[in-house]
């Protein structure tokens, strides 16, 4: 008679180079879900938690990002699992932990990046109406300053050259003043 294991709940921490998250973000997530699929669990909750600079580095990589995810699945899937990741070409390491005692308000607390970028958004006053004719206006200065100084040095080029023409005029005048056919 064959017994059915129930499914636990499992805190899985996913690290992943953080330049191919950027870049294919959907991508990392969907081989973490096919890994998790493929063992029969029930994804709970997936997302970044925060990109940081590793202590060493990992194949080379020295900044990674952590996806962190809540599913659920029969305990002896888990080694199956833990293998797929390290098969995997897209995920550099996984921590996967058994958490039976998780609430859903734990599971679903804010992450570091999600703190991160909170504050991200704090930071950036907004501006009242009049504050964005202002920038322009100091915006339109500066690029007048900038060809102003330009055109100084133009100028200044165009004086340097003058002056040179004068002296070789001079120095030509001289010449067939005194008679000599060479110019020096």
């Amino acid at each position: 008679m064959k017994t059915i294991e129930k499914k636990k709940l499992y805190e899985g921490m996913f690290l992943v180079d953080s330049a191919k998250a950027a870049s294919d973000w959907d991508g990392i997530i969907a081989v973490i879900k096919k890994i998790l699929e493929r063992a029969g669990a029930e994804i709970v909750s997936m997302r970044k938690w925060d990109d940081r600079k590793l202590a060493y580095d990992i194949r080379g990589v020295g900044r990674g990002t952590y996806v962190l995810c809540y599913f659920k699945v029969e305990g002896q899937k888990i080694q199956g699992i833990e293998k797929a990741v390290q098969l995997s070409e897209k995920i550099m390491r996984a921590l996967i932990l058994s958490t039976e005692q998780m609430t859903k308000e734990d599971i679903e607390k804010e992450t570091p990046a999600a703190k991160a970028e909170k504050e991200k958004q704090k930071t950036i006053p907004e501006q009242p109406q009049g504050a964005e004719t202002i920038e322009q206006s100091d915006q339109q200065e500066e690029s007048l300053a900038e060809q102003d100084q330009i055109f100084d040095e133009a100028q200044a080029a165009e004086d340097i050259e003058q002056a040179q023409e004068t002296d070789e005029t001079e120095v030509i005048e001289k010449v067939e003043e005194d008679g000599e056919t060479e110019v020096p």
